[in-house]
């Protein structure tokens, strides 16, 4: 058997985790049209049976990463730290470029020309890469907008920044191109064990993943300055009894949520919660939709909102965003209550 976490990198926007979902067959990761959707390293799990003559079983860790950019706050420089740790423990790396968008390089700019910020992001993109010690795939993203005559100049330019050990072009929505980039990567994985149960298919938890859901409804709710001021942590989270089953009438078992959307600014909540409560009521309709489809549930969603000045630049508050700190703030928690408990 063969597997290995695959690392995925690329600018904001490019479809990363339109290709998570699309790979894992899951909603692993929120998808919206604005950048820097992405905050955690997300997790995507590929069983991948064998092909008698081809390869063996395998089982591909996908990691999805947040887009690529120069960091402007603490919150920036905690997304830039979530690609470096998925960087730490690869055994191979997927750059993924939109085939769609003109790659501005240093070298493009004119001599004695100060390079665009896009030259130097595109630039700082592939300069992670260079130095890494495991094949490096690049993978051309939504061809199906592109004539295919335009993908070999773009091939070309690219191939020349780096030595990839492969070059794919693909189209996430069109599933053209999955199966060969599955195929490479098995190929190039180590022979190892499974890293994760064969039905796991992400190693969030989900209250995270419900926090997930949440944030992608204000993002497609709201307009252009809420979103990148906005978090979701989960107050709350009261499933039913595992055993307990629909009711007579058909209703399904209910659980309980209880979620603060944080904001900087007043003039923010008030865009959240909009006239006589109508903004937050559509943010609260379209997220309890995806939640009941996730946990297969009735789903009771409580929101509220929290004017948090300069959140993006706490980076105490930014850590607390972390799940895996939310789990280690949760397991405390309950511990103290359950040593409470033993000494009364």
């Amino acid at each position: 058997m063969k597997s290995g976490f695959v690392a995925i990198l690329g600018r904001p926007n490019v479809g990363k985790s339109t290709l998570l979902n699309a790979l894992t067959g899951e909603k692993v990761a929120i998808v919206t049209a604005k950048p820097q959707t992405t905050r955690n390293r997300i997790a995507g799990v590929v069983e991948v049976p064998a092909r008698k003559g081809a390869h063996p079983p395998a089982q591909i860790v996908f990691v999805d990463t947040p887009g690529v950019h120069k960091p402007a706050s603490q919150l920036d420089r905690r997304m830039l730290q979530e690609v470096h740790e998925a960087l730490a423990s690869r055994d191979l790396v997927l750059v993924l470029v939109d085939a769609t968008r003109r790659v501005q390089l240093e070298s493009d700019s004119p001599a004695g020309q100060k390079s665009s910020v896009w030259a130097s992001e595109d630039r700082f993109l592939f300069s992670l890469v260079h130095n890494l010690d495991c094949p490096v795939f690049l993978v051309l993203t939504k061809i199906d907008l592109i004539r295919k005559d335009q993908l070999l100049p773009l091939i070309e330019r690219l191939t020349k920044e780096f030595n990839f050990a492969e070059v794919i072009p693909v189209s996430a929505r069109k599933r053209d191109g999955l199966d060969l980039l599955v195929r490479k990567i098995v190929g190039a994985l180590p022979a190892g064990e499974r890293y994760y149960p064969k039905d796991q298919y992400t190693d969030q938890p989900l209250r995270f993943m419900v926090a997930e859901l949440i944030r992608e409804s204000i993002l497609i709710e709201t307009g252009e300055e809420v979103p990148y001021a906005s978090a979701v942590v989960i107050e709350y989270f009261e499933e039913p009894e595992s055993d307990q089953p629909p009711s007579k009438s058909g209703r399904l078992p209910l659980t309980r949520i209880g979620a603060a959307i944080y904001c900087e600014r007043s003039g923010q909540k008030a865009i959240l919660i909009g006239k006589r409560g109508s903004k937050l009521k559509e943010i609260g309709a379209g997220a309890r939709r995806k939640i009941e489809s996730l946990l297969g549930t009735r789903v009771y969603l409580e929101l509220h909102i929290i004017v948090e000045p300069g959140w993006r630049e706490s980076r105490t508050f930014v850590e607390s965003l972390d799940w895996r700190n939310q789990l280690d703030r949760l397991a405390g928690e309950q511990a103290r209550e359950f040593e409470k408990d033993e000494e009364e």
